[in-house]
């Protein structure tokens, strides 16, 4: 019979394939989680083995039981370990697994719309700064009696290291 894959050894796992499991409660859900695969890799195996084989005596097809009870034993053991599990996972992850699309596929997506709108945002910010530089230039020039309430202005027309443009050009 083949063996089950190892989760370890999976290329989207998060872990390289020899770090130890996390310690505690998350550790103990992990290897947990990896023997539920392994035992409903095995009742498959089992499963297709018997479905195969030729009708025979009623005890070749116990081992499919069996193989049953471990998935049980497997589920019953993580829902009490949920019990003391409090980590909040998006809904949007659930549904991403129902989908059947990879829970990585969807933080890598996250991650990068996340950016996207970070440097969006960053150059709106930059924008503003600009513009407020030179609405700062523009009052100090033409009313010199309010100049010394406004904040410095900045050499050369620069702002943080990126050079400024006006509307004549300079």
């Amino acid at each position: 019979m083949p063996q089950p894959p190892r989760a370890a050894h999976a290329p989207d796992s998060p872990r390289s394939s020899h770090s130890p499991p996390p310690t505690g409660l998350q550790g103990d859900v992990e290897m947990e989680l990896m023997g539920l695969a392994s035992a409903l890799y095995t009742l498959g195996m089992t499963v297709v083995a018997d479905a195969t084989r030729e009708k025979g005596p009623a005890g070749a097809r116990k081992q499919v039981g069996g193989r049953v009870e471990n998935v049980v034993q497997h589920l019953a053991t993580l829902d009490l370990m949920s019990k003391e599990l409090h980590t909040p996972v998006p809904l949007a992850v659930l549904e991403s697994i129902d989908n059947a699309r990879n829970p990585a596929a969807f933080t890598r997506e996250t991650v990068e719309r996340a950016a996207t709108e970070n440097q969006f945002l960053h150059g709106k910010m930059r924008a503003v700064e600009s513009y407020k530089m030179m609405l700062d230039d523009a009052l100090r020039d033409a009313f010199p009696e309010i100049a010394s309430a406004l904040p410095p202005a900045q050499p050369s027309g620069e702002a943080n290291g990126v050079q400024i443009k006006t509307e004549n050009g300079a």
